[in-house]
């Protein structure tokens, strides 16, 4: 009888070598964009379930959707697709008992989780954790993975993760300098896909790659270029705290007011932001629009596709004209009011589209940019007053992603900066910088519309 052997190419450098023989507690890899930092983890993930039959290991993400794009796409293509074909690993869906999960014939398991979900994953006990984008999370998620770390069928258990780096008073930067965590620092050489292993030299792909993130500024290219701990200098909302403003998805009461707020673009994002606005006045950015190279009338499409549904049995009129809304109804309460920026036209096939009139947004931007940074701040309650549900977008906009610009305003935040104006004595700080701002301004639209009014300007159709 014959035993079928499997061949699996993987040969790690650099930090990715480092991961692999690593046995501390917890252990991060941080370092820039493209470095190879996931493929390491879960290469290592890969192997320890094939070398200790009834190991038990978890892929985990802040949200549980964003592992399908991400994390699970490199260990089907790249990690795990020899032992796939060969039927040694399945993949089970999941169920009200058991979370997904990949199923090896030697009975291990890796599960697959988000932490919007925790009760699902929180339940059992893994001998290793992988955290993709670790700076997602909170500590207290963090802490929470770690004592599930218990099933003892390796001789470690880990928790190992890897993120681009964030604010240097991150805390799992502070986890890292303290000595809890072990930092693993990634280049950009430790990918044999950007550089030569053997010659060192840069490689095509390479060059390409580089040459996006070299284009990158500011903060941004401190970070994906860089791979450093970084705030951004100038940077305007010093008040933005992820881990205070960025709340979890939850069902949102029909008796909350809605309001939308639209920056127009087209090169550029154009960006339509959906918010709640709760009994107290607070305001929750629950859904957002955010696509490059769609016209007006394509955005309301995609809009009302979120909150609204066909009207079962409808005939459009022979020969009348068709817009968005004709044939659709509501499944939310629909926006008291739409405010955009000044773009007449824009404006116009909005409306038609929609069906519904819109705002002129106050253009007073020191004015909204201070009224955006009060609300940021907490208020008397020890709460602020603006707050970003994590994963608003409705859909990532590919071309944005791959040019490692914002896809979304909570990205657009950590970036948003004061430009100085030629000549200003002092390096004085004058306007915003025009650039990665479409979802800044879109929320400083709503935010001038609700504080710096007596009333409301609402305009019917």
């Amino acid at each position: 009888m014959t035993t079928a052997q499997l061949e699996h190419a993987f040969q790690p450098h650099g930090s990715a070598q480092e991961v692999m023989h690593c046995r501390a507690p917890e252990v991060l890899m941080s370092g820039p964009a493209g470095t190879g930092k996931s493929r390491a983890c879960l290469e290592k993930l890969h192997l320890l379930a094939l070398l200790n039959p009834g190991m038990r290991g978890i892929i985990i993400r802040k949200t549980l959707a964003s592992l399908g794009s991400t994390a699970l796409v490199t260990w089907r293509e790249w990690v795990a697709r020899e032992a796939l074909d060969a039927g040694l690993v399945r993949w089970y869906g999941g169920s009200p008992q058991e979370s997904p999960q990949y199923r090896y014939a030697n009975g291990s398991v890796i599960t697959v989780g988000g932490m919007d979900k925790a009760s699902r994953i929180m339940s059992s006990e893994y001998d290793v954790a992988y955290v993709q984008e670790a700076t997602e999370l909170t500590e207290t998620d963090w802490e929470a993975i770690t004592t599930r770390l218990r099933n003892g069928r390796i001789s470690f258990q880990q928790l190992m993760a890897d993120c681009n780096p964030d604010v240097p008073h991150h805390w799992l930067k502070r986890r890292c300098d303290s000595g809890r965590t072990v930092m693993l620092h990634c280049k950009h050489e430790d990918n044999p896909i950007l550089f030569d292993p053997t010659t060192k030299a840069i490689t095509e792909r390479g060059r390409d790659y580089i040459g996006k993130l070299d284009a990158l500024t500011g903060v941004r290219h401190a970070r994906l270029r860089l791979g450093k701990w970084v705030a951004a200098e100038g940077l305007i909302y010093e008040e933005w705290d992820p881990s205070l403003h960025l709340v979890d998805p939850f069902p949102i009461p029909d008796s909350w007011t809605r309001w939308w707020s639209v920056d127009f673009g087209f090169t550029n994002p154009q960006v339509i932001q959906m918010w709640a606005e709760d009994p107290d006045g607070r305001l929750y950015l629950y859904r957002e629009i955010y696509r490059t190279r769609r016209t007006v009338d394509q955005h309301a499409r995609d809009a009302l596709a979120t909150c609204t549904e066909p009207v079962p049995g409808y005939e459009h009129p022979a020969g009348a004209e068709r817009f968005a809304h004709h044939g659709r109804r509501w499944t939310e309460p629909r926006p008291r009011g739409i405010i955009c920026d000044h773009d007449a036209e824009g404006r116009a096939v909005l409306e038609r589209e929609l069906g519904i009139g819109t705002i002129p947004a106050r253009k007073s931007v020191t004015d909204g940019i201070q009224a955006v940074q009060g609300r940021l701040r907490k208020a008397g309650d020890g709460r602020p007053r603006l707050y970003v549900v994590r994963g608003a977008v409705v859909e990532r906009d590919q071309e944005l992603e791959d040019a490692k610009r914002p896809t979304c305003t909570e990205e657009e935040l950590v970036g948003y900066v004061w430009a100085v104006k030629p000549g200003a004595a002092g390096g004085l700080k004058e306007e915003p910088l025009k650039e990665n701002d479409h979802g800044c301004d879109a929320t400083r639209y709503i935010v001038a519309e609700r504080d710096l009014s007596a009333r409301p300007r609402i305009r019917r159709l």
